[in-house]
C-alpha cells in the first residue's frame, strides 16, 4: 500500500465561511485543510470573494478579524494557483466562475462535473473523506 494521496480541492466560499464561523459538517473540511488532510486550490480572485463576504455586516466581524481568518486559517494552508482566464460556466451566477477556473451552492451543484472534476456538496465531499 502506498501513501496516502493528498485530495486537491476548490472549496466554495459558502463551505469557507461556515467552516470558519459556523462550524457543523463544514468545520471538518476545516480540520482537513489544517491539518494537511486536503489541498485547498485558491486564486487571487477567490481570496477576494473570501474576503468579500466575511466582510458582510451580518457576520460582525471588524476587517482586522477578517485579516487574522484570511492570514491565519486560509492562506497558511493552500496552494496558490495562477488563473489565465476564467471560463463561463454558471450561467445563474458568473461570480462562481472563479471557483472554476481553478480547477454548497445550488447553480455550482447542479453541474455535477466538470471537465471530468466532480462537484460535490459538503456531505457527499465528507461521505468520500
Amino acid at each position: 500500500m502506498g501513501p496516502r494521496q493528498i485530495v486537491r480541492v476548490v472549496l466554495d466560499t459558502n463551505i469557507v465561511v461556515s467552516a470558519l464561523l459556523f462550524g457543523g459538517a463544514a468545520e471538518k473540511v476545516h480540520r482537513l485543510w489544517r491539518s494537511g488532510g486536503i489541498l485547498p486550490l485558491v486564486s487571487a480572485d477567490m481570496v477576494r470573494e473570501y474576503a468579500r463576504v466575511l466582510s458582510y455586516p451580518k457576520f460582525h466581524l471588524s476587517e482586522e478579524e477578517v485579516s487574522c481568518l484570511l492570514n491565519e486559517e486560509i492562506l497558511p494552508f493552500i496552494v496558490p494557483v495562477t488563473v489565465f482566464e476564467t471560463p463561463s460556466v454558471v450561467k445563474d451566477d458568473p461570480s462562481d466562475d472563479v471557483f472554476f477556473a481553478c480547477s454548497g451552492d445550488r447553480r455550482v451543484l447542479a453541474l455535477k462535473t466538470y471537465n471530468g472534476i466532480p462537484v460535490l456538496s459538503l456531505n457527499e465531499f465528507l461521505s468520500r473523506h
